[in-house]
């Protein structure tokens, strides 16, 4: 798997645990959210972009299923303004693709 794919999930998981952890409260992933990281590891293993891949908001094709799609909504929505303080990096690199894609 690309750098660039290992990267996108780890910003993934990074994001999951923090809403999981802040939002809901639980000091490990619950199941709900242990199934929405494996879900989304899985879709971004089979990405068709693969190294080219765009940011998930910014992507042509919607490969989720409409209920996992509003689940990570709800994680993004929740940490993603969260992320600059807790994965500084890891945000600033999500946000330059983003802006590098546009």
């Amino acid at each position: 798997m690309s750098k660039r794919l290992e990267q996108e999930k780890e910003t993934v998981g990074q994001m999951i645990r923090l809403y999981c952890r802040r939002k809901e409260g639980n000091r490990e992933l619950c199941p709900q959210c242990r199934e929405l990281l494996e879900y989304a590891h899985a879709r971004l293993s089979h990405c068709r972009f693969g190294e080219g891949k765009p940011t998930c908001r910014l992507c042509p094709v919607h490969c989720y299923k409409p209920e996992m799609k509003e689940r990570m909504r709800l994680v993004m929505r929740y940490a993603g303004p969260r992320m600059l303080l807790y994965h500084p990096m890891a945000a600033l690199q999500h946000l330059w693709r983003e802006y590098v894609k546009r």
